[in-house]
């Protein structure tokens, strides 16, 4: 059993998250920004489908990336020489969100419900939630967004229009991340797409103990800005 949670609940400890299904913590409360920044502080993320109540997860192992480890493979460094594109960062963040809940071919529905479209971007107006975008031909053609807490950074959802535009946005994210003294990227869920890039899982021991850290840095600028030079 999980408990539901009141309006005024604080979340269990992770160490009570189930083993089946793998990290399901709790159920109920909100999606307001207190609740959200107090969720992913303590290493718990709401995913849930249309219908569901919100659940709140925090899964063992967590599947992490280190900028500094990100792995560009020989196609992608070719194409990041090309500058066919332009990487701008919390210019188009609902439509990025909205580009992300979009249906897809190889899934059923979406987890990025209405409420958690309006959730996320009520966090981007706080200066917590943020939007990386590759941009080809003026157009938005792929990108990504997640949440800001100190030094960590939490990958919510990519898209892609154009062939590997998702991919340059990531390549920009891990190195401007890494500029910035970023720890961690926490990819929450095990994914092989991920690992290719240089993701990996650790315990989640291990992953609160450094997110306990990475959590306290001084927050960066409301307003992201990548730097011009991040493929020179």
């Amino acid at each position: 059993m999980i408990p539901w949670l009141g309006a005024h609940d604080r979340f269990p400890p992770v160490q009570r998250a189930l083993t089946r299904p793998n990290g399901l913590l709790a159920a109920g409360a909100d999606l307001s920004v207190p609740r959200l920044l107090e969720a992913y502080a303590s290493g718990i993320f709401p995913w849930y489908s249309e219908g569901q109540p919100v659940l709140w997860w925090s899964p063992d192992p967590r599947m992490v990336l280190v900028p500094s480890e990100a792995k560009l493979t020989r196609s992608l460094r070719k194409r990041l020489k090309k500058r066919d594109f332009e990487i701008r960062s919390d210019t188009a963040f609902e439509a990025v969100i909205r580009a992300c809940a979009a249906p897809r071919p190889d899934q059923e529905g979406t987890w990025i419900t209405a409420d958690m479209i309006a959730a996320y971007t009520a966090l981007h107006r706080a200066g917590r939630a943020h939007s990386v975008e590759t941009w080809i031909g003026g157009e938005l053609a792929g990108g990504l967004y997640g949440v800001a807490l100190g030094r960590m950074f939490y990958g919510e959802s990519m898209f892609t229009r154009r062939p590997d535009a998702s991919k340059i946005a990531l390549a920009a994210l891990a190195r401007q991340l890494e500029r910035w003294g970023y720890g961690m990227i926490d990819c929450q869920m095990t994914s092989a797409h991920l690992a290719r890039f240089g993701a990996r899982e650790i315990p989640r021991a291990e992953f609160m103990r450094k997110l306990a850290t990475l959590v306290n840095y001084p927050e960066t600028a409301r307003k992201w800005r990548f730097d011009d030079d991040l493929f020179d």
